[in-house]
């Protein structure tokens, strides 16, 4: 029997954490509604969406909530850097989008993916 979770406490500890920061990141765009301020209503919503799942993927060990943890947490980053300006509360989410995506980047997190995930 196939089991879905939430989180998994075998995956290494890089992979954890982003697991953890993306579904913080869906909870605080739907309170706090940054995405919706950074990209519109419609993209603002596919972006908590693809959060959510991403981490809900990745927790899985599939190999499309890695790419879409990698891409949504890419987009993010970029845009942030070309939309917002450079105020404290922007550096600060800033910095938990780049640590996210570094978490993703990483080599443990690389090599966990390449040969565990389906």
């Amino acid at each position: 029997m196939e089991t879905r979770r939430w989180t998994n406490p075998s995956q290494p500890q890089t992979l954890q954490i982003a697991v953890f920061l993306l579904y913080a990141n869906a909870v605080f765009g739907v309170l706090f509604q940054a995405p919706f301020v950074l990209f519109g209503t419609t993209l603002g919503f596919l972006v908590v969406v693809a959060y959510a799942a991403g981490g809900f993927g990745l927790a899985n060990d599939q190999n499309w909530g890695y790419g879409v943890s990698v891409a949504v947490s890419a987009l993010v980053v970029v845009a942030s850097v070309v939309k917002l300006g450079a105020g404290l509360g922007n550096l600060v989410s800033l910095m938990f989008d780049v640590a996210l995506l570094v978490l993703l980047l990483h080599p443990q997190s690389r090599s966990y993916q390449q040969v565990w995930f389906k």
